[in-house]
């Protein structure tokens, strides 16, 4: 065991607490040997086999292998490994490094872990997806099956108080070991560009950002000493930073889809200086041999579930403090190094604490599956650090539901466990199960190899073109890593049926993998509607552009479109559509209010693509008055046309409503519709357009809504006339009455035919004064009161004044109060 590396100085501590509490927290920087030397460590003390958990294959080949070197065996002896389509293990083999993913699917195939005394969780602060389900998996066995089994879960972060809690209790939490680290200084050089350049939308990075980061690499090679790692956010990126870079000699580059010889070729150390590109995939476990300087681009690429529309995408977001601490760490493993941030030390300051973990971004169709399986649906009883949301949840549990997976309670199906036993998400083991039935077992295999791993070209969109040219073997890495997994996926497609045409076959596999994605071109306009609901567009100059039906494989959708965009698909004509689609299909029957009146039409559906329509002949009248009501609902009462005589009336309710209250009804706006039914329903018969709801009578309509037997004083509370002094019925005008019943009546009557009235007339059981507009011969407004004995004392004698030479003829004496009232001119 190598002595050096510092983390065999906590051993003891480790072997202490695993054999009190069986579970413990090992805390280690970068350059620990936390990887390499517990898992030999823990091997030798208990004589049993140890599993070790990483994240990324990547980090589990260069695991073992150093694990390997350091007792001068190969891989495959005393340790081996096992990751996607390559297993390295032996009858001698003791510790075995895996992936997260493919842990979880060996405890759901032997969930006692026969043989097995520790599993080491390594890395939990990634907080991948896989890795959350392992841990909570084997803290199932642990409490359940086999309370012996040794957990050990080790962090490159001291962030640990939920995690040990996890695997202890709240109360009694489990041991945490912080062990020693070997890190060098490191000194950090901030150097952000020359202006600020933003996030552009969807997962692009601004071209000028990666000219700069190719002239901070530049500067890093010229004041530096030893390789330099550069952090960039994917593939694209690197190869970008490669062209531009295109003058140094040496350039390598780093990712997770390289074969496992282009990997190992950069994780040798190199007898000449390097420039290495690379992705997260190097910033903890993996050690990349020679490096001294680290360049990092401040940027990580994300997964994200648009939940809404069912699509995935990766996104490109900042990255987080702890990461940009565990890249800069790379630089200080083997000695004293530097970290050029191609950020300002400001927005250091404002970057996230850490990364989003999966579980809130991420698609959650497979971990529902593997949740269901395990017999804990949803993950309900799972010791999770963190729960799925409940609307990725709900969309998952829906895929499921539609796959077959899944019952109504979200319990596994027969087929469900079928499914998860295909080493793909379940859409896409939908896709090889079903498919080699329809196309043959080898070219669904070759097609869900393209859709499991996305290889191949970002513009090639066809995806059967894109498996003619690897078939080709033009590009030999992608060849390579495709029939690999080609290989990987035969195995669990079982026998095949026959064989069809190549687009025909693509076609089928991606509309078996996602039928809410089987999309029909939008008349006129080049773009697609997909059975999901969503709109999808191809790029231009697609050579799938203009076929009537695609069936979409990969689509995302970028920041401020309308549009997701395809990336990957294939042409499929529309019986298979319908065929494949089957559970989509409906008759939809509409009868609903569009602007100028009904819509009556039956539609034969995919989803929500439109195969047929006609129009609708026998609609249900109550779904025609149901519709109808819907429809004055949201157009408010104005919809109707409102006579004079219902206006009035409207105000006169409204009035009494308000001084009186009940039996008498509200009429504001809000109060008439929640009672459409009550007033117009027996109107609604006929309606099939707007023109139809302006034939309605609406004082007809609302004097339904009158209470009876009050309704008989009607006249009496809120009159349409008053008789005054002179005998004159006058008329009452409401129009100052609102529909809430504010405001006051108006009475306008000349001032002598109200001689001799001391007190203004009231209504509503006397409890509201009515306004008098006391007009002149002539009919023009002379005053206004509601006190007439008050007008009569202190009004009157100026407006005889100045009324008495301008109408002479009229009657205009001292003493109104006792002058005779009249609707005649004197004699």
């Amino acid at each position: 065991m190598p002595e050096e590396l510092p983390v065999r100085a906590a051993v003891p501590a480790v072997l202490a607490a695993l054999a009190g509490s069986g579970t413990a927290v090992v805390t280690a920087p970068p350059g620990s040997g936390k990887t390499t030397v517990l898992p030999l460590a823990l091997a030798d003390a208990h004589r049993g086999r140890v599993i070790v958990a990483e994240p990324r294959r990547i980090a589990t080949r260069a695991a073992a292998r150093r694990m390997a070197s350091s007792l001068g065996q190969a891989v495959g002896e005393r340790v081996g490994y096992s990751v996607r389509g390559d297993r390295r293990v032996s009858g001698a083999t003791q510790v075995e490094v895996v992936t997260t993913g493919l842990l979880v699917r060996r405890l759901q195939r032997d969930p006692e872990l026969a043989g097995v005394d520790v599993v080491i969780i390594d890395e939990v602060h990634e907080r991948q997806l896989d890795t959350d389900l392992a841990l909570a998996f084997a803290l199932d066995v642990r409490a359940n099956l086999r309370p012996d089994l040794r957990l050990l879960a080790t962090s490159a972060t001291p962030d640990t108080t939920r995690l040990a809690a996890l695997l202890g209790s709240m109360d009694f939490p489990a041991p945490v070991i912080d062990a020693p680290g070997r890190v060098f200084a490191v000194d950090l050089v901030y150097a952000p560009p020359p202006r600020p350049l933003p996030l552009l939308a969807d997962a692009r990075v601004d071209p000028r950002l990666l000219d700069h980061v190719a002239a901070v690499v530049r500067r890093a090679w010229a004041e530096s000493t030893g390789d330099v790692l550069v952090f960039l956010p994917g593939e694209a990126e690197i190869r970008a930073v490669t062209r531009r870079l295109g003058d140094l000699e040496h350039v390598r580059e780093l990712f997770g889809r390289q074969s496992a010889a282009e990997q190992d070729a950069v994780l040798r150390r190199s007898n000449h200086r390097r420039v290495v590109l690379t992705t997260a995939v190097a910033e903890s476990s993996l050690t990349v041999p020679g490096v001294a300087v680290v360049v990092d681009a401040g940027l990580s690429r994300e997964p994200r579930i648009d939940v809404a529309r069912g699509l995935g995408s990766l996104t490109t977001v900042k990255v987080s403090k702890s990461s940009a601490t565990q890249r800069a760490g790379r630089a200080g493993r083997e000695g004293p190094g530097r970290a050029y941030r191609c950020w300002s030390e400001l927005e250091q300051a404002y970057l996230d604490e850490h990364p989003a973990p999966e579980i809130a971004t991420a698609d959650l169709t497979g971990f529902a599956l593997a949740a269901a399986d395990w017999g804990h649906p949803g993950g309900d009883g799972l010791a999770l650090l963190d729960r799925p949301p409940g609307p990725g949840l709900a969309a998952a549990q829906e895929v499921l539901l539609g796959l077959g997976a899944v019952d109504d309670t979200g319990r596994i199906t027969p087929r469900g466990r079928r499914l998860a036993q295909v080493p793909a998400p379940p859409r896409l083991a939908r896709a090889l199960l079903d498919g080699a039935d329809l196309v043959g077992a080898e070219r669904a295999a070759e097609l869900v190899a393209i859709l499991s791993d996305d290889t191949g070209s970002d513009t090639d969109d066809d995806l059967a073109q894109r498996r003619r040219r690897l078939r080709d073997g033009r590009d030999a890495a992608a060849t390579a890593r495709w029939r690999q997994e080609v290989g990987r996926l035969r195995t669990a497609a079982g026998a095949g049926g026959p064989g069809i045409g190549d687009d025909a076959a693509a076609g089928v596999i991606a509309a078996l993998a996602y039928p809410d994605r089987l999309a029909r071109v939008r008349p006129g306009t080049g773009s697609y509607l997909m059975s999901g609901g969503s709109g999808a567009a191809l790029r231009p100059g697609s050579g799938l552009y203009g076929l009537p039906w695609l069936a979409i494989a990969a689509a995302d959708r970028p920041v401020g479109r309308a549009d997701a965009r395809i990336r990957l698909a294939a042409p499929i004509d529309e019986a298979t559509a319908r065929e494949i689609g089957a559970a989509l299909l409906r008759t939809v029957r509409e009868i609903r209010w569009e602007q100028g009146g009904l819509l009556l039409r039956e539609r034969d559906t995919l989803g929500a693509v439109t195969l047929a329509e006609r129009p609708l002949t026998d609609p249900d009248p109550a779904r025609i008055e149901a519709a109808v009501l819907d429809g004055i609902a949201r157009s408010g009462p104005a919809v109707f046309r409102w006579t004079d005589a219902g206006v009035r009336l409207r105000r006169r309710m409204a009035l009494l409503h308000h001084h009186l209250g009940p039996p008498w009804p509200a009429v504001t706006d809000e109060a008439l519709l929640g009672r459409l039914q009550d007033w117009v329903g027996a109107d609604l018969a006929r309606v099939r357009r707007a023109s139809d709801l302006a034939r309605i009578d609406t004082a007809a309509a609302l004097r339904r809504l009158l209470p009876w037997p009050a309704a008989a004083r009607l006249d009496a509370l809120a009159p349409e006339r008053l008789e005054v002094p002179s005998g004159s019925a006058v008329r009452v005008d409401y129009s100052a009455v609102e529909f809430d019943g504010t405001g006051s009546p108006v009475m306008a009557v000349r001032i002598q035919e109200v001689f001799g009235w001391l007190d203004a007339p009231r209504i509503a059981d006397s409890r509201v004064p009515v306004l008098l507009h006391l007009l002149s011969p002539a009919g023009r407004p002379a005053a206004v009161t509601g006190d007439l004995a008050s007008f009569w004392r202190q009004g009157y004698p100026q407006a005889r004044a100045q009324l008495r030479s301008r109408y002479p003829r009229h009657a205009w004496p001292e003493d109104p109060l006792t002058a005779p009232p009249t609707r005649r001119v004197r004699n």
